[in-house]
């Protein structure tokens, strides 16, 4: 163990790993603060980068992006009231309304601040979770990852989503672009309609770029809301009284770093949702909810710590089963196969080293948050002036360059340019994407472990329940799939009693 945490100490501590840290840091503290480009679309816009360097620094480089694109999504909420990234969305105007009130410092200080608490927080959770679930993971077989993965799924569509039929038909929409090409257990050519291309299937990291960039370079283009203005002339010191909001709020962190790390851990929830329940779940708790809606800081001190905490939780599941937590880390599982970095328990026992520099990358892109977040605040008001007419197509253009760089493809930038327009239609339609990433994602995986269950039990279907974990998981599977049902039939039979009463 200890030659392990060394070799990922040396690899995490090199020059060329740190100096894409701080890179990646200032681009996704960038990309996060200007309003209509999302930490998703962040990761996206690297993965062309990362083809060109190690695993780690590639890994680095998506960590630090990511936790800095959310934390910086908070300053053009707090300060335009337009959130910058959708995990910020759900506090941008009690943001705002302390801005106005003259308190911007303080509502930008706890932003950051606690978002750092949090992403540390969710950082001890995933290293203490994941080993303990790697090594309980190692006994699994094709049937305990069949109900798992369907768990995923189900998850995805019943519970993060509170559109649960328009999730169905999304997570069908994932399912059929994951039958597309030869990659099945028959290796039987599917839906490719004799195009050579096709036979390969629908590439996931063009289609990724093309449904995270391509969709906001298509929104911003069909948006006709003018710019918001900066209701403040200078910030001032942002670290001046959080210690004292520390000391007020300690249960309040605690919870939303315990639930945004939980979130997180959901497959196909993320930091958005982890915010939105968070603030909620403050407001309910709050001994002063009537405050909430006017400028109190309570709100943002909680949900700020479960949207940063979640990016951690949703490296769990990523790790240990290669199931994604959220569409983040959908991209960053292409890229770990990429950099023949297979997810999965047997990652943690044979290349340790990786997960120990993981670990390590979570720590300090936590860390280097503070600083570089105060430089970021400080220049807030120049990068919400960078004109977005300019900045949208230069990143047009980056998506085309990089989705062709992949295989050096026009099909692949196709692909690209299509699931851009499909993830556009589908989110304007209030379709949720995320079930429809899940889909092509797991859909092979499903797939196969169904395949070589069948074959294990001899095409018994009673095998898929025959070990106590796979029974276990197929109860809540199935459980999860009546939840709809059972809820409508407690609220009717509560109805009827208050009717009678």
């Amino acid at each position: 163990m200890s030659a392990a945490l060394m070799q990922a100490f040396s690899m995490v501590f090199e020059p060329y790993t740190i100096a894409v840290m701080v890179l990646a840091s200032l681009y996704g503290l960038f990309v996060g603060a200007v309003p209509g480009l999302s930490a998703t679309m962040a990761v996206a816009l690297l993965v062309p980068v990362t083809f060109f360097m190690p695993p780690i620094p590639a890994i680095a480089a998506m960590v630090t992006a990511t936790a800095m694109a959310i934390f910086s999504g908070d300053i053009p909420g707090c300060l335009l009231r337009i959130p910058g990234t959708p995990a910020s969305a759900a506090y941008t105007d009690e943001a705002f309304a302390m801005t106005r009130k003259g308190m911007a410092e303080t509502a930008l200080g706890a932003g950051l601040v606690f978002s750092a608490v949090g992403g540390l927080f969710g950082t001890v959770v995933l290293i203490v979770a994941a080993p303990v679930l790697a090594d309980f993971a190692l006994n699994f077989s094709s049937f305990e990852y069949f109900w798992l993965v369907l768990l995923g799924l189900t998850c995805a569509v019943f519970i993060t989503s509170d559109r649960p039929l328009k999730g169905l038909l999304t997570l069908l929409l994932g399912l059929l672009v994951a039958c597309v090409g030869l990659g099945n257990p028959a290796g039987f050519p599917r839906f490719t309609f004799g195009n050579a291309e096709m036979t390969g299937g629908i590439g996931m990291i063009p289609m990724m770029i093309g449904m995270f960039a391509i969709s906001e370079v298509i929104r911003f283009a069909v948006d006709t809301l003018p710019p918001g203005e900066i209701v403040v002339e200078k910030v001032g010191r942002v670290l001046a009284g959080q210690w004292a909001l520390a000391k007020k709020y300690p249960v309040q962190i605690l919870r939303g770093s315990v639930l945004g790390t939980a979130v997180g851990a959901l497959p196909g929830a993320g930091a958005d949702i982890a915010a939105w329940m968070s603030y909620a779940m403050s407001k309910k708790f709050s001994k002063e909810p009537e405050k909430f809606g006017t400028g109190h800081v309570e709100g943002i001190v909680e949900s700020g710590s479960a949207n940063n905490s979640a990016l951690a939780g949703a490296w769990i599941p990523a790790l240990v089963f290669g199931i994604p937590g959220d569409s983040i880390t959908a991209i960053v599982i292409g890229v770990l196969y990429m950099k023949n970095l297979n997810p999965g328990p047997t990652l943690f026992t044979t290349n340790p080293q990786n997960i120990y520099a993981v670990f390590m990358l979570f720590i300090i892109a936590n860390i280097i948050m503070i600083p570089l977040g105060i430089l970021c605040i400080k220049v807030a008001k120049r990068i919400l002036r960078v004109p977005r007419n300019v900045l949208m197509p230069l990143i047009l253009l980056f998506c085309i360059v990089g989705a062709f760089a992949i295989n050096n493809s026009l099909f692949d930038v196709a692909v690209m340019l299509v699931a851009g327009i499909v993830a556009y239609l589908l989110e304007e339609n209030d379709f949720p994407i995320a079930p429809a990433i899940l889909g092509v994602v797991l859909g092979g995986m499903l797939e196969e472990n169904f395949i070589t269950s069948m074959i294990k039990s001899d095409g018994n279907l009673t095998g898929f329940v025959a070990r106590p974990i796979a029974a276990s998981l197929a109860a809540v599977v199935v459980l999860v799939w009546l939840s709809p049902l059972l809820k409508s039939l407690w609220t009717r039979a509560r109805r009827g009693a208050t009717t009678a009463a």
